[in-house]
């Protein structure tokens, strides 16, 4: 009885989070979810809770963003590839719903919610278009978060207030020498009384083409020190704490990807006839598709355990590597297996399967190679068994 009433608790308090929602609108989501369903959080603390258990304001973002990207990106899909850049209604969209700021203070005009969210709000985007992901995820993952986390009272109140509402950022940091091999990096900034000078150049600088803001990565001291505009921290510990949380919004990219291509592709097993019946129904093809929906849902764990993670203050540079890895592995494979499901149907520009075909490679690229991965995880394991 006890079990029931609890369910039904969390069911009624589900319904009632989503009808105050729909009364307070869409662009004050972030703020809506927060404020309401604090008593839930409340009755779980100190529980161990399943690692896809959301808290309410975490669903309500969850559910919002996906009927955001079904709603005011599916429609423009091909539309922002064929011309080859993102559409401005859909970037307005994303700050006006707060997708923008996701983790940036209230006070600076964010919504203020946890890394989880950002994590699945790449992971709903994700689903209809990759390509609107990545937007979302640096932003979020790589500039908020250096400004936010590094930066002075004086640059926060100046930046923070921008990226939140109206101004797309860009990371610069690949140069033709500098790839996987970060630390080669030949671009400097000089100092030159209460500026900088900076000397050098970049490539595959991500949102380039719509940013007003930059995050360069330049030597001040080839051998000791990079600058953040004005922000100085050891390169090392700065690489290793923002890329790796970079790289778990990449793996939430990518199961978002897998999860989108599966999604569009398992209707049409159902309804798709051969020899009499539907193709879903040969019991070769269950066992393909019940052996993607469970590597997606595994990719899925590490990567909602890699942010819980982080929201912890816990050690988590290997499982973000290990999630960043194994999602993009899957993701290729899930988009492989639904182009051979849809037969010679699923390779035409008719269906979304080879938009999400040509857009997984990379995941298996940016933001650290497999074999960055897979190095970054035999060190951790190394340095575990040898203590």
């Amino acid at each position: 009885m006890l079990i029931i009433s609890y369910c039904f608790r969390m069911i009624a308090m589900k319904h009632n989070v989503l009808r105050y929602l729909r009364k307070t609108g869409v662009r004050n989501i972030t703020i809506s979810a927060r404020s309401v369903q604090e008593t839930y959080s409340e009755e779980s603390a100190g529980k161990h809770l399943p690692l896809t258990y959301l808290s309410e304001n975490e669903i309500a973002m969850k559910e919002t963003v996906a009927r955001l990207a079904h709603e005011q990106i599916r429609p423009y899909v091909r539309e922002m590839e064929n011309e080859g850049k993102l559409k401005e209604s859909v970037i307005k969209m994303l700050f006006e719903n707060g997708l923008m700021g996701i983790e940036i203070d209230p006070h600076y005009g964010g919504a203020g919610c946890n890394f989880m969210t950002t994590i699945l709000t790449i992971e709903e985007i994700a689903k209809v278009d990759p390509a609107v992901s990545v937007l979302v995820d640096i932003h979020n993952t790589l500039v908020n978060a250096v400004i936010k986390k590094l930066g002075t009272d004086e640059q926060k109140e100046k930046y923070l207030p921008r990226l939140a509402t109206d101004t797309s950022s860009s990371f610069a940091l690949s140069e033709t020498t500098s790839g996987t091999d970060a630390f080669a990096l030949r671009t400097t900034a000089k100092k030159d009384g209460t500026d900088y000078i900076l000397n050098g150049s970049k490539m595959w600088i991500s949102n380039s083409d719509i940013a007003g803001l930059f995050l360069v990565m330049a030597n001040a001291n080839p051998t000791e020190k990079v600058q953040y505009w004005g922000i100085w921290v050891k390169a090392t510990k700065l690489l290793q704490d923002f890329l790796n949380e970079g790289r778990i919004g990449i793996a939430s990219q990518m199961i978002g990807l897998a999860q989108g291509c599966f999604d569009a592709t398992i209707p049409y097993t159902l309804e798709r006839t051969q020899f009499g019946k539907p193709i879903f129904s040969f019991q070769s093809m269950q066992h393909q598709i019940s052996q993607i929906a469970t590597q997606i849902e595994c990719a899925r764990l590490l990567t909602y355990n890699a942010a819980r993670l982080v929201e912890a203050g816990l050690p988590f540079v290997k499982q973000a590597a290990m999630a960043k890895y194994y999602a993009a592995e899957v993701a290729q494979q899930t988009c492989i297996k639904c182009i051979d499901w849809m037969g010679g149907v699923g390779f035409t520009k008719d269906f979304i399967q080879e938009k999400f075909y040509r857009d997984v490679k990379i995941g298996s690229i940016y933001e650290g190679t497999y074999n960055i991965q897979l190095s970054t995880i035999a060190k951790h394991l190394e340095k575990e068994y040898k203590h």
